[in-house]
Formats: C-alpha cells, structure tokens, sequence
C-alpha cells in the first residue's frame, strides 16, 4: 500500500494551542525487511535507538498495518502483529521495533494540549495496555491519510480539522476494542434488546431484575455486562431516555409539568422535578424558560 516514506513535523500556534489539541508530527514509512529502525534521519527529540529507548512529550497513536515487531516498557514486552496500534503517552519510556524478518508499515500522529490529558483519563485509556490490537480498520487509516493530505496541504484550519480527525481516531480505537468483547454473542443480542424495551417503554418504571428474568440472563451478569457495553447501569440508561423525553414534551407541547411527570410514570411532580435537576442542573420550569429565552 505504501510506496515511500513521509513525515511533518508541526508547528503550532498560540492559537492552536488554545483548541486544546494540537498535532506536532504526522508521517508514514514502509520499513523494509533488515533496514535500521528508526530511520536515522529522526528529529532528536524523537530518534531512539533499542539499547536507549525513548520518553516522550507527547501523546502518539501509531498504526501497524503490515509487518510485525516488539513493544517495550519498562515493565512489559508485547508482540506486535498487524493491525497493533500503539499508543504512547507523555513520559513513560518505551522502545519498539519491527522483526527484521519482516520489516513493517506504520502510521503515525503526534500531538499534545490540553484536552488531552482530560481524554486520557477516561477509564479505557487508563486500564488500556499500549499496544491495542484493532484489525485492519479501512476507516481508521483513512483518517490517517486525511491527516496527513491535511498537514502537507497545511491550509488555514488544518490543526482544527486534524484535531477533530485525532478525536474521531481515538473514540474509534475504544469502540473497536469495547466491541471485540461483544461481537456475535448472545449478552450483545440481549443488551440490545433490553435497550430497545427501555425506548418503547419510557412512560413507565421498570424492574429490571424481572427484564433479566425475561431475557433469560442471571440479574448480575445482565447489569455488570450492560454497564460495559453502554458505560451506565440499566436502571440509569432508561432514566435518562426518559428524562430527554421530558426535555422533548418541556419544548414542545402546552403540557404542564404535572402532567409530564405523570406521562413518564414519575410517582409525583416534585418527586419527577427533582430527578430532573439531578440529571440537568435545572428545574424543569428553569429549563423551559432558558429555552424560551434562546428562541426569542
């Protein structure tokens, strides 16, 4: 798939800066069988050798397509297969390299900022080990591609747009890997379906053991499965449909707030209220009158 090698090395702006996320570097190389690794015309602040390793000032996705190789840290050694993605972070020290057997094809980004940091400690990243194996992922590598035809292009707007394109790769990385862990059994069938009975059933309570019990899945294993596929508890998922709900008819429809309540099987108005603020931050009546209010 590649025919030459390609690496930018980016400069940011203030401005850039202020988005939060920001590229520093984006490149590509087919690393043939037995050729030196990393190619010694890397930049100082990111050549390595095997013996030394390296650390990081920034975050790094890259993707392996083609080839194998070996990841270290200074604790574990992983094996690197294609569709690997590693992914480095800040200050943790590393080494990596393809089998000279079989070189391989690589894809990479660099950024940093300060939204960053934020994503990095959601739960996945956190517990994820470095080197994540996805497939071969055809809209993954595109987005690497979009990138990379974004930097070489380098318009006004590019670090924007690349930002949104890391954003997008990094979601897409979780997604894959959560749904490894679901694809073609059963509990994914059985959580979909509890989904779609919380959607046709928003104007009332539900029991979810007795759910479990009619889809045929233990109470326990249905609730701590369901959190992993959807990230919150079925008792929250079906909450908070039915609170969108009640933004739906706060917006659209001349009903009172009572009636709101009692058509989404709140057991009293006060009670509906102040689920409603625990979940917005609002009243349903403070709710209502700034959307009033954005309209005028």
């Amino acid at each position: 798939m590649l025919h030459d090698t390609f690496v930018k090395y980016i400069n940011a702006s203030p401005i850039d800066k202020e988005w939060g996320l920001y590229l520093t570097v984006a490149g590509f190389a087919q690393i043939r069988p037995s050729l030196i690794y990393p190619p010694t015309d890397h930049p100082s602040g990111y050549y390595f050798t095997w013996e030394r390793g390296r650390i990081l000032q920034e975050y790094q996705i890259n993707y392996i397509t083609e080839g194998s190789g070996l990841f270290e840290t200074s604790t574990d050694q992983f094996k690197v297969v294609p569709g690997s993605i590693l992914v480095l972070q800040p200050g943790a020290w590393h080494r990596y390299k393809p089998d000279s057997n079989t070189g391989w094809n690589e894809h990479y980004i660099g950024f940093n900022g300060d939204f960053c940091s934020h994503f990095f400690q959601e739960v996945f990243f956190q517990s994820a080990k470095p080197v994540i194996y996805i497939g071969f992922q055809e809209s993954m590598l595109k987005l690497f591609f979009e990138i990379i035809q974004n930097v070489k292009e380098e318009k006004t707007g590019h670090q924007q747009v690349s930002a949104a394109n890391t954003i997008l790769m990094l979601s897409k990385i979780l997604s894959v890997v959560r749904n490894q862990e679901f694809a073609g059994k059963t509990i994914e069938r059985t959580i979909q379906k509890a989904c779609l009975h919380f959607r046709e059933n928003l104007h009332s309570n539900i029991n979810i053991e007795e759910l479990a019990k009619e889809l045929n899945v233990g109470y326990s294993y249905f609730r701590q499965m369901f959190r992993k596929y959807t990230g919150i508890s079925p008792t929250q998922y079906h909450l908070s449909l039915r609170i969108q709900r009640a933004k739906d008819l706060l917006t659209s429809t001349d009903q009172s707030f009572k009636e709101i309540a009692i058509d989404l099987g709140f057991e009293s108005y006060f009670y509906f209220s102040r689920i409603f603020k625990d979940k917005t931050g609002r009243s349903p009546m403070e709710f209502k009158k700034e959307v009033l209010r954005s309209e005028i």
